[in-house]
């Protein structure tokens, strides 16, 4: 069972200064054992589809059949990523990451081989299912871990703000290693490394025992667990996410398509990468910001400029205009994600966190992969820069939720869960 935090740490935590930074938040108590591991741990989460495309590409011939193949695992990631949470706030992180990366590792290599192989289509569906069902959560894990070590702590928004950029590295990193790994060595070398790492990084990670999230006794499992996606804040925040990843989605596409239009092709790297470098910035820079803002009030603003920025994006035609409005939307996109994730600490009980991160997480996947499809049939049947329409759409979908359920952000009261119909009258003592 995983150890408890002592008085001490939260004592430390609770006297931090009232201006958050990233050195104080480096610093803190055992931070460094979960955070090594959990970065290699990560990029497997950002080289697994482009390594699936391109191998099985390679294999078929066919883009078609690589998306299929690499959408099917998506899919099936962000259908089951909530499960693991959920497992994960029940049972201790490690007794599902254990069972979780063996499955992932052996799935990911079934997979490699039966591409190899030749194998018909449907086999590789039937060994893309289990490889995306099983891809490690540690995204929210670490979250999670943070949310324990700083309870009550300002650098609780330094600690989210930190794991953006460190995904949106993760993303920045995991396709370009995975590219060149497939295209300098071998095409099944990005998917053998990916199962590599998941395993590597993944027992690492699961060993640190001492930073993991109590598990709460079964008393309050009763209550706490499953409830996440009960908790009225968390279906508003899931809808946020979709949008975000309609974003990620349609500009991938759109992007893409707009730079092949003009001949350009090789400008579609640098304009992702301003857009990524506009994400990392803005992630930063909210991070070191002592908010006075209540989260509500700086989601719902934020989430407005990203809406209004990304509606822009289909009327741009020139490089240097697309560039600018990319940095833009890039620069909104962190502060939401950052908002979003910290709002779970007062919304969700600590037995639940890691489902309720995990459900945002794959709401972003999800997000993306609708919006990858969409974009493409308007690329391939509307004009071009079409694709575009889908981050209008999606984040201005998404804001009309989030201003007319705004009110269901507040934080629950102390020592009560707010999961409708599971004892929500009953007072709990919240770890």
């Amino acid at each position: 069972m995983a150890s408890t935090v002592t008085s001490s740490d939260n004592a430390q935590n609770a006297a931090a200064p009232s201006r958050p930074g990233y050195a104080q938040l480096l610093r803190t108590r055992g931070a460094w054992t979960f955070l090594l591991p959990g970065f290699a741990a990560r990029q497997p989460f950002a080289m697994l589809t482009i390594s699936i495309v391109l191998l099985v590409q390679h294999t078929t011939g066919s883009y078609g059949a690589a998306g299929a193949a690499a959408a099917v695992t998506g899919v099936s990631m962000a259908l089951f990523a909530p499960y693991s949470g959920r497992l994960a706030d029940r049972y201790g992180q490690r007794a599902v990451l254990i069972p979780g990366v063996l499955v992932h590792t052996l799935s990911g290599l079934a997979l490699t081989a039966l591409a190899l192989a030749h194998a018909p289509l449907w086999a590789l569906f039937a060994a893309a299912v289990p490889t995306g069902a099983s891809v490690p959560q540690i995204g929210p894990m670490v979250r999670a871990r943070w949310g324990v070590k700083l309870k009550g702590s300002p650098l609780m928004t330094t600690a989210a703000a930190f794991e953006s950029v460190t995904d949106e590295l993760t993303f920045v990193v995991g396709p370009l290693l995975a590219t060149a790994l497939c295209t300098a060595v071998a095409p099944a070398a990005g998917l053998v490394t990916e199962a590599a790492l998941t395993l590597l990084g993944g027992l690492l990670f699961a060993v640190s025992r001492s930073t993991q999230p109590p598990v709460a006794n079964r008393l309050h499992a009763r209550v706490e667990h499953g409830s996440a996606l009960r908790v009225p804040g968390v279906r508003v925040l899931i809808a946020v996410f979709l949008g975000i990843g309609s974003v990620f989605g349609g500009m991938q596409v759109s992007l893409a398509a707009f730079t092949e239009s003009i001949g350009e092709p090789g400008l579609n790297g640098v304009l992702y990468g301003v857009f990524a470098a506009g994400n990392m910035l803005s992630g930063v820079v909210c991070g070191a910001i002592a908010w006075k803002a209540a989260p509500q009030r700086r989601l719902a603003v934020g989430y407005t400029a990203l809406a209004l920025t990304a509606s822009g994006l289909w009327a741009a035609h020139s490089v240097p205009v697309l560039a600018g409005l990319g940095l833009l939307v890039g620069m909104c996109i962190a502060p939401a994600l950052i908002t979003g994730y910290t709002l779970v600490e007062g919304l969700v009980p600590a037995g639940a966190r890691t489902e309720a991160f995990t459900w945002l997480t794959g709401a972003v996947a999800l997000g993306q992969a609708a919006a990858v499809t969409v974009a493409g049939q308007l690329e391939d049947r509307c004009w071009d820069g079409a694709g575009f329409l889908v981050p209008m759409g999606g984040t201005v979908l998404a804001l009309a939720v989030l201003l007319a359920l705004r009110s269901r952000l507040a934080p629950r009261p102390g020592g009560r869960t707010v999961a409708r119909g599971v004892g929500h009258r009953t007072r709990l003592t919240v770890d």
